[in-house]
């Protein structure tokens, strides 16, 4: 490994040709796209590089959550199932905790909320309060919480964060999209990860949806993190928010029978069962 007179990107001299580093992660992402599942000595012939080169490679692919190591290789992360499909698994349990996030918040505060399945439902929960300000990414969250005229109906100012159209869920992302959050002090992020373990914290699939979150966590005083039984114990590609900093988990008691579920209970500072 060396460096270019300008002291630029690290490279591998092959044959007598260097290849940058960007390069190298670009031909195992090709590879892992193709095969889902790669060896090391596949990719030790395809670069032409040493195994040490290929080694440090996928330490680093794994730490931006783009695969997972395993003896002898690598195998290409798993999708997240579309929201679309999401939004029709295990509805009770995310409903039953999206009643329960309600009494974690307390007066006119404000509120970070990101976009999945389970705030969506937290969006119906807190329509019948007021003088909450929620800032948010989830176009679901906010035509959920939206004025309809009715005198009566309690009232919370809605912010919906600008930013790209998500291709993955009715949702701003983007650079946009974070450079906006950064503008808000939030009391409270309520956020909804794909997974959550004792080691990662919260994760999510999606690297702009971690971003968002990210960003969230980072101006929020307190996070409050919404996950079902079937989300603890597993961890996504992306983590977002560490365990030390999650101040409440909101789950179910089925959680309780996650093997992993005792030593996520004592990282966390607090859990409610919903």
């Amino acid at each position: 490994m060396g460096a270019d007179a300008a002291g630029s990107r690290p490279l591998s001299i092959v044959l007598g040709s260097p290849m940058w580093q960007e390069d190298r992660y670009q031909r195992i992402r090709a590879l892992l796209s193709t095969l889902q599942r790669v060896s090391t000595e596949r990719i030790m012939a395809d670069l032409n590089v040493s195994r040490e080169t290929v080694r440090r490679d996928l330490l680093d692919l794994e730490a931006l959550g783009e695969l997972k190591r395993v003896h002898g290789g690598a195998i290409r992360v798993d999708d997240e199932p579309p929201i679309a499909e999401r939004a029709h698994t295990r509805i009770k349990a995310k409903a039953a905790i999206a009643h329960a996030a309600v009494g974690v918040i307390a007066g006119a505060q404000t509120l970070f909320i990101d976009a999945g399945t389970t705030t969506a439902l937290l969006a119906e929960e807190l329509a019948s309060l007021s003088n909450l300000t929620i800032v948010t990414n989830s176009i679901d969250v906010a035509l959920k919480l939206r004025p309809i005229g009715d005198a009566t109906r309690a009232r919370n100012d809605v912010i919906l964060l600008g930013g790209t159209i998500s291709d993955r869920a009715a949702a701003t992302v983007g650079d946009a999209t974070v450079a906006e959050i950064h503008r808000y002090r939030a009391d409270v992020a309520l956020l909804s990860p794909v997974g959550v373990d004792h080691l990662h914290g919260a994760t999510n699939y999606d690297r702009a949806d971690a971003e968002v979150a990210r960003a969230m966590v980072a101006n929020a005083r307190d996070v409050v993190i919404l996950a079902d039984f079937g989300k603890i114990g597993l961890g996504s590609r992306i983590s977002f928010c560490g365990v030390e900093r999650i101040g409440t988990l909101i789950t179910n008691r089925k959680a309780e029978s996650v093997d992993t579920f005792p030593l996520l209970s004592q990282a966390v500072k607090r859990i409610e069962f919903a």
